[in-house]
């Protein structure tokens, strides 16, 4: 996250909720970022999600959205309510400039969930290069009256059937270490275990490092990164 974003989340904070939970928030970002900024990352091969998704709730109802244009003023103003506006919005044009797709839940016509792919490509740079056919999935969220009901891991499964149609390579979402809520959420879904690795980006170039403590995920790495022969790198850097 770039500083100024980060100014810009925290000044919101702030105005929203007060000084003191603000340093509060601040303190658990700090230590987060300090003792638990490590990554988990999951794959999905798309090739194998040919099924086709099961109906949904009568009361539940998933929406893909291509551009601003096709997103509701509702819909809108929940997801700006949660962040800065004026960022939620920027980063939004940025998004589906990119050719990214927005993913909605909705329980009983109220937004209960969202999240965005990218097929070919990341926003930020990522952990190791994608394909032309890889697609990746971020920023999903559950708003707080929702959670516990199983959105998320409905939404996600919902998109991979999805994108299944359209590509075959795999789907690729990350979680930090510390969010046990996410983690949860995805050991619903397809997704697997890809590893574990910390990502820094300098001067246009990002630096991973790996951990080397899970056998399995290490091999599935290498094929992902490519390494031929021998062990996955702990270290990887490449420029986005």
């Amino acid at each position: 996250m770039a500083i100024s974003t980060a100014i810009s989340r925290f000044s919101d904070y702030s105005r929203r909720h007060g000084l003191w939970a603000t340093v509060r928030r601040i303190g658990v970002a700090l230590k987060r970022a300090l003792f638990s900024g490590r990554s988990i990352l999951f794959y999905c091969d798309l090739a194998t999600q040919t099924s086709p998704p099961r109906e949904l709730p009568t009361f539940l109802k998933a929406e893909r959205i291509k551009s601003l244009a096709e997103l509701n003023s509702e819909d809108l103003e929940a997801m700006t309510s949660v962040w800065n506006p004026q960022l939620v919005r920027r980063n939004m044009k940025e998004r589906f400039g990119l050719g990214a797709s927005l993913w909605l839940i909705k329980s009983h016509d109220k937004l209960a969930g969202y999240g965005w792919t990218l097929q070919g490509r990341t926003v930020e740079p990522h952990y190791f290069p994608l394909g032309p056919d890889d697609v990746h999935l971020f920023d999903f969220h559950t708003f707080p009256q929702y959670r516990g009901q199983g959105m998320n891991p409905t939404l996600v499964a919902r998109v991979l059937r999805s994108l299944a149609k359209e590509a075959t390579g795999r789907a690729l979402i990350e979680a930090a270490e510390w969010n046990v809520t996410q983690l949860s959420s995805l050991s619903k879904t397809p997704f697997r275990c890809l590893g574990m690795a910390k990502k820094w980006t300098i001067f246009g170039r990002t630096f991973v490092r790996w951990a080397e403590n899970d056998e399995a995920a290490v091999g599935v790495s290498r094929r992902s990164l490519g390494a031929a022969n021998g062990a996955t790198p702990a270290w990887a850097t490449f420029s986005k």
